[in-house]
């Protein structure tokens, strides 16, 4: 676990979360556990004050402005608990690939709805928009992980390990549709697509309209969508096919959000568009076991004191099947996350730790 040095409220409890504490706000960034003192998110010793620029300063016995200013939290959680791979499969973790870096990948969504979030103007006279997109940003941070995790699994014990370079332990890769990741990783993902190529910033769309944004986040979720499906059709693999459910639910949500936002900014209708591609969820058993607990109604609040009015916009009923939406002051129970194994054929860590202990020790005298 890694965490900046910061003063954490009374009631605070970081066991199962992860959160990223960014300007201003309080973004959680992947999955975790509610707060156990008193409800999600509770917070009784935190007071906040209004700035002058419309920023909100929080003050209090136990935490002071500063303390959320820039600081980032990390603490062991998965969205979901994935399981093991029938077999290591480094194809199928390069078609993976694509939900990472691809044009419609995970870093996609989440450069794109944090960079608007950014740069939204206007933000007081439109909040409900700007608590939706910087909302649905935090969440995507979650979704980069579980896909990282996915393709690392998959990836896991499909070169021969051992300690002698002159048997060619790699050898089995030259087959492999994506040899960078035996060449540039340890055998892990890469912010890249299912071909090799890099992702880049020129993925992100930001033009300042929000009209525009709006329309261009529901195309990209949709794109993302078909991607997801067709990575689905490609590998069968429990773990590929098990965080694709999760994220073709998750990625759901997203999509009627964006077209909730646009019908509540225009007054248009979306709802006879879906679903984009033309087939519903409940064709992909890991996603539908998640549908039938209702997790496709529910927009998680991935903070303990902002985006309070995204109600304004996540509200009515699915255009699917008419359930009734819903916003929950709470974020993902999750999972810990697997331990990767070491593959020292790759010298990955390449660490000796009773050599860095007699190194440390030498040091400290």
């Amino acid at each position: 676990m890694a965490t900046s040095q910061m003063p954490m409220p009374a009631s605070f409890d970081p066991v199962g979360s992860r959160r990223a504490y960014r300007g201003n706000t309080v973004c959680n960034v992947a999955v975790g556990s509610q707060d156990r003192t008193g409800g999600p998110w509770r917070n009784d010793h935190d007071n906040t004050t209004d700035h002058p620029s419309g920023r909100t300063d929080r003050t209090g016995p136990d935490s002071t402005n500063k303390g959320y200013e820039h600081m980032i939290l990390r603490v062991d959680r998965l969205a979901i608990d994935l399981p093991q791979p029938k077999h290591p499969n480094p194809n199928a973790a390069a078609a993976v690939q694509e939900l990472m870096g691809g044009r419609f990948g995970e870093m996609s969504t989440l450069m794109n709805y944090t960079f608007q979030s950014f740069n939204f103007r206007g933000r007081d006279q439109a909040r409900p928009y700007y608590d939706l997109i910087a909302n649905i940003a935090a969440e995507e941070y979650s979704h980069i992980e579980l896909v990282a995790y996915a393709i690392n699994l998959l990836l896991s014990g499909s070169t021969e390990r051992g300690t002698d370079p002159t048997a060619a332990p790699l050898a089995a890769t030259a087959d492999a549709r994506n040899a960078y990741h035996f060449i540039a990783s340890g055998q892990t993902a890469l912010p890249v697509d299912s071909m090799g190529n890099p992702w880049t910033g020129q993925n992100v769309f930001s033009s300042g309209n929000l009209k525009l944004d709006l329309i261009h986040n529901f195309f990209l979720e949709c794109g993302a969508r078909a991607n997801k499906i067709r990575v689905y059709e490609m590998v069968d693999d429990p773990t590929a096919r098990e965080m694709i459910g999760y994220l073709l639910v998750r990625g759901g949500v997203h999509i009627v959000a964006y077209a909730r936002a646009l019908e509540v900014l225009t007054g248009a209708d979306l709802s006879k568009l879906f679903p984009i591609p033309d087939i519903s969820n409940k064709k992909f058993p890991e996603a539908r076991k998640l549908e039938d607990k209702g997790l496709h109604q529910v927009m998680f609040r991935f903070s303990p004191n902002d985006f309070r009015r995204l109600g304004e916009v996540w509200t009515g009923t699915h255009p699917e099947d008419g359930s009734e939406l819903r916003v929950e002051d709470s974020i993902p129970e999750g999972a810990p996350p697997p331990n990767l194994p070491a593959e020292p054929q790759l010298t990955a860590p390449g660490v000796d730790m009773g050599f860095v202990r007699e190194v440390a020790k030498h040091l400290s005298r």
